[in-house]
């Protein structure tokens, strides 16, 4: 591949020096008094825990509801979900994914400085033959089709659960290299994320990628390897929350029960080897009730027992069930949140058979969830953030070429990796700090540098540009206030920003500086419904457009920059 595709670095260093040649209109002071109630009066919190949310059902709790089940609201789809009249029905519609796979990533990184032989461009890598010359490209053809799935996502989710368990059964791209087993394992998340949580876990114990990436496909009875078995219990199921737990003896043994599993690397499929498989019986301790698992020569057999005896432990269910608050809803689980939100959301798992979608409709059509201390409460993630901006603006990647294409989506993964969260590659087999350092939690995603270059994005996208050589990545202000009912009254485009942007509502005061953006510090609303009307009446005059264009540009950037937009 070409370095200047791969070379992060240097694409940051392009972006902070592009800033540098806008020539940007100095905009109207903001107030003196910018330090007093920066927030109205709050939103009625409510005491309710799982009890059903019988409230409002407005745009702002249906926005509250995208943005944590997708990664941005989108005005198209907040109308969407009010037309269905409650959040019942709302939660309903976001959880009714699409059965159909989806057309897999494709060969779109050839270009002059390399070409895949064995796939033609324009078609599918999956089933190719393992290369390495081009895994890499096919790596980041997957990433990109990923991060394009998460930007187009309809109103449902399905790409976020996927993203949930990707964090939850972590892998990287760099240990398991090999685009097919990474498009592969995205699959079984996005296929089985609402589904069966014990069918899931014996799906990705047997899944190639993860055979890689915890050395499982080494595993033999001579030498048992433990990683598998340990993260299984630690990471994957049982966790280390509760007084007791498993000992390292259980390590071992359900190491010896996992072992003989193996890859066939040229077809992608796994097989049970059962000369490499420890027949012998496998004694587990009183924390499963000194359970023995039967050795025999069937791996798929004694690999259910193991699952059976995990699931027995309660813990399963609440371990599970606070990383999905976590990931879903706010990083600190006090006692009241344990007693009224998890434990309650445990037994409707355990109760449905570990099925994963009674306990996400639960939690989503809870009181607790449309709670307002729970709006605007997260951090966004990196892919929140990137992906958001793209979706609040009604953007899609632009692709001339299959490989602007390719390069425009490997810009905004990358732009993901500097803020410190590439897709396909978490730090480690725990997935990303901010799901689980206590107790910093969301607060990793945020340092000097980071933040720093969460602004440049924004601030590049309002504007300027990303490019490659054929295409331009930017945000049409106008089509984003057009889409609103009125684009002409500045008290109400500004409230329709921020409603649209922000999670919370905003004070007065800032409402009214925004408003001054777009009257370019004049007093009377006139100055811009004036300026928006004579925009419409001759479009293509490029003194009207820049009037209006750079109004809304200074806007949008002011609300992107604001400490509000960095939440959801």
């Amino acid at each position: 591949m070409a370095d200047h595709a791969t070379n992060r670095r240097n694409f940051f260093r392009q972006l902070v020096a592009s800033l540098t040649d806008v020539q940007v209109e100095k905009m109207p002071e903001h107030p003196a008094d910018h330090t007093a109630s920066l927030y109205p009066e709050s939103e009625l919190t409510l005491s309710g825990g799982l009890t059903p949310y019988s409230g409002p059902w407005g745009a702002a709790q249906a926005a509250h509801l995208l943005r944590r089940v997708t990664f941005g609201a989108q005005k198209s789809q907040i109308d969407q979900l009010l037309a269905l009249g409650t959040a019942q029905a709302a939660v309903d519609f976001v959880l009714d994914v699409p059965t159909a796979v989806p057309d897999p990533p494709i060969n779109n990184y050839n270009n002059p400085d390399f070409t895949d032989l064995e796939v033609p461009a324009g078609e599918t890598w999956i089933n190719a033959l393992y290369n390495v010359e081009a895994e890499g490209g096919r790596i980041e053809s997957w990433r990109g089709w990923w991060m394009d799935r998460m930007i187009r996502s309809e109103a449902n989710i399905q790409e976020k659960m996927t993203l949930f368990w990707h964090n939850h059964f972590a892998t990287r791209t760099d240990t398991a290299f090999w685009g097919k087993a990474s498009y592969l394992y995205n699959a079984t998340l996005r296929q089985h994320g609402l589904g069966n949580f014990k069918n899931l876990v014996k799906l990705v114990t047997l899944d190639p990628c993860m055979l890689i990436f915890l050395n499982g496909f080494l595993n033999e009875k001579s030498a048992p390897d433990e990683n598998y078995a340990r993260e299984l219990q630690e990471l994957f199921t049982v966790g280390k929350d509760g007084a007791s737990t498993y000992s390292e003896d259980d390590v071992v043994a359900a190491a010896r029960v996992l072992t003989g599993w193996r890859i066939n690397f040229v077809n992608g499929t796994i097989y049970f080897d059962v000369n490499a498989h420890d027949t012998g019986n496998k004694t587990f301790s009183g924390f499963y009730n000194n359970t023995v698992i039967q050795g025999s020569t069937n791996g798929g057999q004694e690999l259910d027992a193991l699952l059976d005896m995990i699931f027995q432990k309660a813990e399963v269910s609440a371990f599970i069930c606070r990383k999905i608050y976590r990931f879903f809803l706010y990083y600190k689980i006090d006692d009241t949140v344990e007693a009224e939100v998890i434990e309650p959301l445990a037994q409707i798992f355990r109760d449905n058979n570990y099925e994963i979608k009674p306990v996400m409709s639960a939690l989503l059509q809870s009181e607790h969830f449309f709670d307002a201390y729970n709006k605007g409460c997260f951090i966004k993630t990196p892919v929140d953030l990137v992906a958001g901006v793209m979706r609040n603006f009604n953007l899609t990647v632009p692709g001339s070429t299959l490989y602007d294409e390719w390069l425009m989506r490997l810009y905004l993964n990358y732009i993901c990796s500097n803020l410190q969260m590439l897709p396909g590659d978490p730090p480690n087999v725990a997935g990303w700090l901010a799901y689980r350092q206590s107790p910093g939690y969301y607060r990793n995603w945020i340092n000097s540098d980071t933040i720093r270059n969460r602004n440049i994005i924004t601030d590049v996208l309002s504007f300027y540009f990303i490019a490659t050589d054929n295409d331009q990545l930017k945000i049409d202000h106008i089509a984003f206030a057009a889409q609103f009912d009125h684009p002409e009254d500045p008290n109400q485009l500004v409230e329709d920003a921020v409603q649209l942007l922000l999670p919370m509502d905003i004070a007065p005061a800032r409402k009214q500086f925004m408003k001054s953006i777009l009257l370019s510090g004049q007093a009377n609303d006139f100055y811009w419904t004036a300026a928006w009307y004579a925009y419409l009446s001759n479009p293509n005059d490029p003194m009207v457009y820049e009037a209006v264009n750079f109004r809304l540009a200074s806007l949008h950037k002011y609300i992107m920059n604001l400490a509000e937009f960095q939440l959801i």
